[in-house]
């Protein structure tokens, strides 16, 4: 029997949870896949065959020990601003779509979802299913094909998680359950409470008290920790900790900022601060400007915001300054769109690299990518070879600069300045340690290199839930 995790809200550590479950299945010998119809996020991944899913999919399906797939995540929305979002089905761009005319597309889209559901279980036997937002949205559940309607289908047994740091979490479970339209409550048979901190023997009476409530038990109470899987959406940047490191690294938040899971293995190891346009960029060693959902408006913003006078004058001062996909673009001459990707028209770059980008189809080009750093000091020439992926519209038409991997990017003269549409780049232990590497060096700082391989952290993450837990309730759920 295959299995469903909810919310009270969103951002309660759903996709954590789902997660965690897959790999404790997995460590029992059950082969498992991860399954979320319709996910909102501007941090994706593209899979072998060049389709993109959410990044929390794929992170499930890492758990799991499997390779991602589009059926995992059938429907992607990214919100392009405007009310407006592109649906991504099954991997690729199906239409841009106001939000008030989605929900006209919601019975197809949940039947498409349903099959791909049908499909995961045909070729595993196990389906661990994820919710989105909060499984209560009353004025949607006509049109909820991510919770509500889902279940209702599915008809299988659902767990609940609850964010208790959030506070209020005794109404966040019981005013959810009370709003569960009548087919689906009683499909809930375990609760969990997440982001607990302190003392779990001080909310023993409130197990009680919500296990009398509802008639519904408490499965777990899983504490506040901190262990490094990538972060699902853009609620995730507001939960970073910054740490206190000497080397520090910009990394502008762009108002359609994609993909900043691009830098969560510097995080562990350098000052890494998301710093909004129009802030000072003085004293930080590297900038970079990551990939976005709206090239050319986020462009704009940095034109409006005076972000992009600190850039020249980061430039100027030696400081690097980075460009991943949209980022990438931004740091050419000229951006060129025949109305593909904003409003049509000619936008000067940034001018710190030479070459133009231009926008001339709807098509996205999705990829896994294996490239070669070129060695051009003093950063580049330390990579080597280095894997990622690439989700971007527009071509990039080369300029004087040389390429900065082989077949992709560009980068100046002096070496400071590259872009690429490789995500991922800097997830690559090589290329992180030559960033690092440099940077430190330049302040004069002893520099330690992070290991080529680390630990798996999805067993780190099974063995917080196995702990805190009852693994064998949830396991009894799926054998119903």
């Amino acid at each position: 029997m295959p299995l469903m995790v909810v919310g009270t809200s969103s951002h309660v550590g759903k996709s954590v949870t789902v997660a965690a479950i897959c790999r404790c299945l997995v460590r029992r010998g059950i082969r498992v896949a991860p399954f979320k119809s319709q996910n909102m996020s501007l941090n994706s991944f593209v899979t072998a065959d060049g389709g993109e899913i959410g990044i929390a999919q794929a992170m499930q399906a890492w758990a799991s020990r499997l390779s991602p797939t589009t059926d995992m995540n059938p429907v992607l929305l990214k919100p392009k601003g405007d009310r407006v979002s592109q649906v991504v089905l099954f991997g690729h761009p199906y239409k841009d779509v106001p939000i008030a005319d989605y929900y006209a597309e919601t019975p197809y889209l949940l039947t498409e979802a349903v099959a791909a559901f049908h499909r995961l279980m045909q070729e595993y036997g196990q389906v661990v299913v994820e919710g989105a937002g909060g499984a209560a949205e009353v004025n949607l559940y006509d049109r909820d094909i991510a919770n509500t309607l889902l279940a209702e289908n599915l008809k299988i047994p659902l767990v609940l998680v609850a964010d208790i740091e959030r506070g209020g979490v005794f109404a966040q479970i019981y005013g959810t359950l009370k709003l569960l339209p009548e087919a689906v409550r009683p499909l809930v048979r375990g609760i969990i409470i997440n982001k607990f901190r302190g003392d779990p023997a001080i909310f023993a009476s409130g197990i009680t008290i919500i296990e009398n409530l509802t008639g519904i038990p408490v499965l777990g109470v899983v504490p506040y920790f901190s262990i490094p899987i990538p972060s699902e959406d853009s609620l995730s940047i507001a939960d970073k900790v910054h740490r206190d490191l000497p080397v520090r690294i910009a990394v502008i938040r762009l108002p359609h900022v994609s993909n900043f899971t691009d830098f969560e293995l510097l995080e562990q190891y350098a000052s890494v601060e998301y710093v909004p346009c129009g802030a000072s960029l003085a004293g930080y060693d590297c900038i970079v400007i990551p990939g976005t959902k709206n090239t050319i408006e986020d462009l704009a913003v940095l034109r409006e915001s005076g972000t992009d006078r600190e850039l020249v004058a980061a430039q100027e001062s030696g400081i690097p300054v980075i460009g991943i996909c949209g980022g990438y673009q931004m740091l050419g001459k000229t951006l060129i769109d025949e109305g593909f990707e904003s409003a049509a028209g000619v936008y000067p770059g940034l001018g710190l690299l030479d070459c133009t980008t231009r926008f001339a189809a709807y098509a996205k080009n999705t990829t896994q990518v294996r490239r070669r750093a070129e060695a051009v000091p003093p950063i580049l020439s330390s990579m080597g070879e280095v894997t990622g992926y690439e989700i971007h519209m527009g071509v990039t038409e080369p300029g004087t600069d040389r390429e900065a991997f082989c077949g992709d990017g560009r980068v100046s003269e002096d070496g400071l300045v590259f872009g690429t549409y490789m995500h991922g780049l800097f997830l690559n232990p090589s290329a992180a340690n030559a960033l690092l590497s440099y940077l430190a060096a330049k302040k004069g700082l002893p520099f330690t290199p992070i290991p080529s391989e680390s630990a798996d952290p999805y067993e780190s993450l099974a063995c917080v839930f196995e702990k805190y837990v009852n693994m064998e309730a949830i396991i009894a759920l799926t054998k119903e």
